[in-house]
């Protein structure tokens, strides 16, 4: 089976989202969204997922005007409630199967 990976470059990112690289480079700077390759700035490679949390870090950092630090935190939790979140349908179908048989 083959896997479709998509991926976006730094230049792309900030036509497509309008962010500036500025923006692209604090975010990663703080952990928050990692390149899958480039190790130069302007060569960046981001995939689906970091552009998913790149996008939650710019809205939060504009619309709350919070610092990037809280920003990496908040980010963090909203991670780990998505792993719990995932964690939990996974023993909840184990459940229904458990009961069914």
């Amino acid at each position: 089976m083959t896997e479709l990976v998509f991926s976006i470059s730094l230049h792309e990112l900030c036509q497509c989202e309008e962010f500036t690289e500025q923006v692209i480079v604090e975010v990663v700077d703080h952990g928050i969204a990692q390149p899958v390759a480039g190790h130069d700035v302007a060569d960046w490679v981001f995939d689906t997922t970091s552009v998913h949390w790149l996008r939650k870090a710019v809205r939060l950092h504009s619309d709350l005007e919070i610092d990037w630090v809280a920003v990496a935190m908040v980010i963090d939790l909203l991670r780990k409630n998505e792993a719990l979140e995932k964690q939990n349908r996974h023993f909840e179908q184990q459940l229904r199967r458990f009961r069914e048989s």
